[in-house]
């Protein structure tokens, strides 16, 4: 092979070779692979998220937030975002975080939004965190333990208003206009809480299966503070139930000692009755679900009513 030959074919295979590297880059650059775990026995992580320990002055306890980006935040700097604080962040926020990415996977359905999951306080078990931090009076159920403590809901969103709001905004790209709260059960209680003692702290709610039940209905009493003091509510409301978190005695199916059906539509009963200028509001009764089963799809139904994917 002469010189000229052999010069021609090393530049093809070099040209090939960078064409293939390129070809490469932008297929990676393109479709980036999703992060591999550790592997060898170690625990399974969260992609894309992190834990942030926010101290409670008041208290002095500390509690962990778990934050989750949306897929854009990184190629969009300019850009803010919705933020959706949850409650019972240890099963909640893994949820919601894939729901919210499955949503989104042929087209938008909802819009990409902040994640925050609200954890319970370092040291402490769920119940004994929720029981205190998520009640709004001390006036707990007979079927808590003896030495459980109850009623701190106004000190706990006092402690969400004061310390992780700012912590958040202060650190994330968030609309503080558009800040979301979704809670189940107990949780659901807070955001009830916080609705009729500063509306304005969120701008939508997401109630899930509201124990509405507590310490005798107290919160429909607080509703009915609300209503006569002021003229308006200005929220956008969520509220899910399953059919089956209702009394009917000999099915098991139902409830044992609860209408959790007929309490929620009470309060959107009642709350629409106020007929307040800037509330909206839907209440579901999604069929064949239960207290334990209901919050995927009511967490999907609440992420698709508050946070609509913007029209084309």
């Amino acid at each position: 092979m002469t010189k000229s030959l052999l010069f021609a074919a090393v530049a093809s295979l070099l040209l090939a070779s960078c064409s293939d590297t390129a070809n490469g880059q932008a297929a990676a650059s393109a479709k980036p692979s999703a992060p591999a775990q550790r592997g060898e026995g170690l625990p399974y992580e969260i992609s894309d998220t992190q834990v942030w320990d926010v101290a409670d002055p008041v208290s002095g306890r500390t509690y962990q937030i778990f934050v989750a980006l949306p897929p854009s935040y990184g190629e969009q700097p300019q850009r803010r975002y919705p933020v959706l604080y949850v409650t019972d962040a240890e099963y909640a926020f893994p949820l919601i975080k894939q729901i919210g990415r499955r949503l989104n996977v042929e087209r938008p359905s909802v819009e990409e939004f902040i994640l925050v999951g609200l954890s319970y306080a370092k040291g402490e078990g769920g119940m004994q965190s929720r029981r205190r931090d998520y009640t709004p009076t001390p006036n707990g159920p007979s079927t808590a333990p003896a030495d459980a403590e109850h009623g701190k809901a106004a000190a706990y969103a006092t402690y969400v208003r004061d310390q992780v709001l700012p912590f958040v905004a202060g650190r994330y790209r968030t609309d503080e206009r558009r800040r979301l709260f979704l809670g189940h059960s107990y949780g659901a209680l807070l955001g009830s809480e916080i609705l009729f003692s500063e509306p304005r702290l969120f701008d939508g709610y997401i109630l899930g299966s509201p124990s509405f039940w507590y310490d005798r209905h107290h919160m429909a009493e607080r509703e009915k503070a609300y209503a006569a003091k002021h003229k308006d509510l200005p929220a956008r409301i969520y509220m899910y139930i399953g059919e089956y978190e209702e009394m009917r005695p000999g099915d098991p199916r139902y409830a044992k000692d609860v209408n959790m059906v007929t309490d929620t539509r009470a309060m959107d009963q009642a709350l629409r009755s106020r007929n307040y200028p800037s509330l909206r509001i839907e209440a579901e009764v999604l069929n064949d679900e239960d207290h334990f089963t209901v919050a995927p799809r009511g967490f999907t139904h609440g992420l698709k009513y508050l946070l609509p994917a913007p029209a084309k």
